[in-house]
């Protein structure tokens, strides 16, 4: 877990119920100004084609959005940046609006095949995209048959890998097909030589 993450999460209250529940609170030492996302963390979001996005809205309640596209729509721009196109939805804008007023976001990115996830705290601004036609060209996605209205820049404070547990593995259409193919080609082979024994 990266160390500013750990200084952001661990509040006092925080510190209050693990003194309660465990006798004791756990200290960061030295947290950096941001952690920047290296590697690794730059190939994981790469191959996600979803991810969670939290914000807070100006009464105080959080919200939860599901976002999805192909692989590699959450572009990562450098080690301290993400951005997306946001495309023509249902028009209630509740993550637009929320951080135009509180731009603190939470962002968690699951691979459930391999049971992993990354969790990502930043500042999320948003962009109108008819401003930015350079940048709709960059971050749009050609596949996509929708209009780009926003896009999304996250700057990234910190990260924090979970441990695998309690993720059930879970796979998608295209993953249960990759993972049958050389099944699937035992199975014809299987099945030519039997008909040729057949005949013979």
């Amino acid at each position: 877990m990266a160390l500013k993450y750990l200084e952001l999460a661990m509040t006092d209250a925080v510190h209050r119920a693990q003194t309660q529940y465990y006798g004791r609170a756990v200290n960061i030492p030295g947290a950096p100004e941001r952690d920047p996302l290296g590697q690794d963390e730059a190939e994981f979001i790469a191959e996600r084609d979803s991810f969670y996005l939290g914000s807070i809205s100006e009464t105080g309640w959080p919200y939860i959005q599901h976002r999805g596209g192909p692989k590699r729509f959450l572009r990562v721009v450098n080690e301290t940046t993400l951005a997306f196109a946001d495309y023509k939805g249902n028009r209630q804008l509740l993550t637009t609006g929320n951080v135009s007023v509180n731009d603190r976001v939470a962002l968690f990115l699951m691979d459930y095949p391999n049971r992993a996830r990354l969790k990502i705290l930043g500042h999320a601004r948003v962009e109108d995209a008819r401003a930015h036609p350079e940048l709709v060209a960059q971050l749009a996605d050609p596949k996509m048959q929708s209009v780009v209205e926003r896009l999304v820049f996250i700057d990234v404070v910190s990260f924090d890998w979970n441990c695998p547990k309690y993720i059930t593995p879970r796979y998608s259409i295209e993953e249960v097909e990759e993972l049958a193919a050389p099944l699937r080609a035992r199975v014809a082979e299987l099945e030519s030589e039997l008909r040729a024994a057949r005949a013979g």
